[in-house]
């Protein structure tokens, strides 16, 4: 081993034990880039622990916000405004455009999206111009985490040599990089960062540590060290897991619609047997997360073999709100009407109950489609901005009503009311938010995802 060797670890090792003695004192300054449904919840959280910390957000608006302690995140979040109010009145966090301000962090956690483009693939836009914007500011001995999802291979294949580029320093020379990917989703954004493990992903097993002491100032669950392509696979992996219980709950569903059965009670019984966990079926899968992150998981292999079940389940799944229009298609043809001719009020236009995300909305999917097909269609989301007020006015004279999404609002409204309400009894149930008894109480020609109508 030669003695630039020696002498370089030695360096990496001086360099993060000062590190982790900042970070145990709390007198390390974090620099949080991307202020969305991630970054801004983990800038409060260590700002409420004791850091400093400089959020970076170049949506003016929403930096704006965010300085006057008004949380741009609507929806059930809680927890989330109080804390922002504390933390910016207490001092301990601000926001900014500009990266200049991250020239004395100690810490840099990037928290920006990664989608895919129409080929599957991600091309990383945002997050390439963050490490281009952040290498020139970069602090000397400076810990760089990536929380954001990304496919196995890109710290190494893409951050390292943009960042390495940018800032004109060499990985655990002038800098050191990890990988601690978020788990996290809206609605229980604080209690996720808080209760749920997370993995440590460092570029070396000593940059693992590092970030181990310093997630252990907000996170109560488990930290595990790892390598980044660890971090990174553990990530996109769980997610596609997750896609594929979905895909397979919903095939279940069609093939209960097309034999006579009921989905929700087959899940029911289905589960009373030991180490079995079907999932809901519903009308799509949305947010920003599962319908890419499995693209991720498979996005570096095409050299080396084949995927089949991922893409399918995609295929599946993307196909949802296609079914639900399929179904209110059919129940208005029963009724004798052609869906040209109709209006249909279409409830919920987030992806999530009870939140204000509408990142890939399945709900925009089944929209477009009924508007190619002539229907005129009104749209309600008590939080997603643009679509509030009183549902029961949407409805008012629609010949169908569609339900896109669980929100509690929904879930607890009287739909004799919308029955009265409506032009025509049509419902369609694409979350199972009604049951077929409550719903022909009330007057509706009934037609649910995964059942026979």
């Amino acid at each position: 081993m030669g003695l630039t060797h020696i002498c370089g670890k030695s360096r990496l090792i001086m360099d993060l034990l000062e590190l982790g003695q900042r970070i145990d004192n709390r007198e390390a300054k974090l620099g949080v880039i991307g202020l969305g449904y991630v970054g801004l919840p983990v800038a409060c959280l260590f700002a409420d622990a004791g850091f400093a910390v400089l959020g970076v957000e170049i949506k003016i608006e929403r930096m704006e916000k965010i300085n006057a302690g008004i949380s741009p995140i609507d929806g059930q979040e809680p927890g989330l405004a109080d804390l922002l109010i504390e933390v910016v009145t207490g001092g301990q966090f601000q926001a900014t455009a500009d990266y200049e301000g991250l020239r004395n962090c100690d810490v840099v956690i990037i928290d920006v999206e990664t989608p895919v483009d129409d080929d599957h693939k991600p091309p990383y836009d945002a997050l390439r111009n963050v490490l281009k914007r952040l290498g020139p500011v970069l602090k000397e001995g400076a810990l760089v985490i990536v929380e954001s999802t990304i496919a196995p291979g890109t710290m190494d294949r893409v951050v390292r040599p943009l960042l390495e580029g940018a800032s004109g320093k060499r990985m655990n020379e002038g800098f050191y990089l990890g990988h601690c990917p978020e788990r996290v989703m809206p609605g229980k954004l604080l209690s996720n960062l808080r209760g749920v493990s997370r993995v440590c992903g460092g570029m070396t097993p000593q940059t693992a540590e590092s970030m181990i002491a310093l997630y252990r100032h907000i996170v109560e669950a488990d930290l595990d060290p790892a390598d980044c392509v660890t971090a990174e696979l553990v990530k996109t992996a769980e997610n596609a897991y997750r896609d594929v219980n979905i895909a397979f709950a919903n095939e279940v569903a069609l093939v209960c619609e097309a034999v006579g059965g009921d989905a929700w009670k087959v899940r029911e019984l289905v589960n009373k047997s030991p180490g079995r966990h079907m999932l809901w079926p519903g009308a799509g899968v949305g947010g920003h997360c599962i319908p890419k992150d499995p693209w991720l998981l498979i996005a570096n292999v095409g050299d080396y073999f084949e995927p089949c079940m991922i893409p399918a389940a995609r295929t599946i799944n993307d196909g949802m709100p296609l079914h639900v229009v399929d179904l209110t298609v059919r129940a208005l043809r029963e009724a004798g009407v052609d869906i040209a001719e109709t209006k249909v009020a279409v409830l919920g236009y987030a992806y999530l109950e009870n939140s204000d995300d509408n990142r890939n909305s399945p709900s925009e999917v089944l929209v477009r489609r009924l508007q190619e097909l002539g229907a005129k269609v009104s749209i309600h989301d008590p939080y997603v901005f643009g679509y509030g007020g009183d549902p029961q006015e949407m409805i008012r004279g629609c010949d169908a009503v569609v339900v896109m999404v669980a929100h509690d609002d929904y879930k607890g409204a009287d739909i004799t009311e919308w029955r009265e309400c409506a032009g025509r009894p049509i419902l369609i149930d694409g979350r199972g938010v009604f049951s077929v008894g409550q719903a022909q109480e009330a007057g509706w020609d009934y037609w649910a995802l995964g059942k026979k109508t």
